[in-house]
């Protein structure tokens, strides 16, 4: 039986117009399977579902998703991210990540990256906390100060005084949340192009299934950004919560929302 597949024009540049048709024919294609964000179950045969092609540096593994989490795309990952997927597919999820530094592209400045959940207008939306682990100037200049704020608010971030209502929508950033982990937050390409890696994980971050739920409802995750110093390590998400509503308060704290795996 023909599966209800989609499958990308970029996606079958990558494999061929021969295996594409035989996956939407069926021959190729599982039934069932567990979706690469979500990692419920799902079936190829009663509800659209997307396919999607991590490439790393040599290999590359074509995994499924509800069409309702993400769309058939190509995602870009290192040899190591791609291996660490491929060990990860049908394995449990984990526990929320603590934030550790990993470097951002394009800009290498160190950045810590925290997720929890947060309480806005009654409901609990995802979020990722993102604070570097120095101060950051705007590039092509030298000496003290930190523009990490106004950089982002030149792209669309928002100032926030307190944490009372979701922010705005930034359109052409998104969240890369694929294979029920935490790859990327990306950024529009200067060029137009394909979007860039803002921020990057070293190694995919797990998430824990309340926040992996959350994001799915929503189809957005809240990030909030403060200066070095502001935010800290919070190991639960009621500290994290406080130090956030201080920061908001003392003027040191933007936010946007950014689209699940935006394309």
């Amino acid at each position: 039986m023909p599966r209800m597949l989609d499958v990308s024009d970029a996606v079958r540049a990558e494999i061929g117009d021969e295996e594409a048709d035989r996956l939407l024919a069926g021959e190729n294609a599982p039934g069932s399977y567990d979706c690469t964000s979500c990692r419920t179950p799902g079936d190829s045969e009663q509800e659209r579902t997307s396919t999607v092609l991590f490439v790393g540096d040599e290999t590359a593994v074509l995994a499924f998703a509800h069409a309702s989490c993400l769309p058939s795309q190509v995602v870009q990952v290192t040899e190591e991210q791609l291996q660490g997927a491929v060990r990860s597919i049908g394995g449990p999820g984990g526990d929320l990540p603590q934030g550790e530094p990993h470097k951002a592209v394009p800009e290498q400045a160190v950045l810590g990256v925290t997720s929890g959940l947060v309480l806005l207008d009654g409901e609990l939306h995802p979020a990722l906390v993102v604070e570097p682990t120095s101060p950051i100037v705007r590039p092509g200049t030298t000496g003290a100060g930190d523009d990490f704020l106004p950089l982002l608010i030149e792209q669309g971030f928002m100032p926030v005084t307190e944490l009372a209502s979701v922010p705005p929508v930034l359109h052409g950033w998104s969240v890369l949340l694929a294979v029920g982990q935490l790859h990327a937050v990306l950024q529009p390409s200067a060029t137009g192009g394909q979007p860039v890696a803002w921020w990057q994980a070293h190694q995919p971050l797990q998430v824990t299934d309340s926040w992996r739920a959350a994001a799915n409802k929503h189809q957005q995750v809240l990030l909030f950004a403060a200066p070095v110093g502001s935010i800290g390590r919070q190991p639960r998400e009621d500290l994290l919560r406080d130090a956030l509503d201080k920061a908001a308060a003392g003027g040191k704290l933007v936010a946007a929302a950014l689209p699940l795996a935006g394309t």
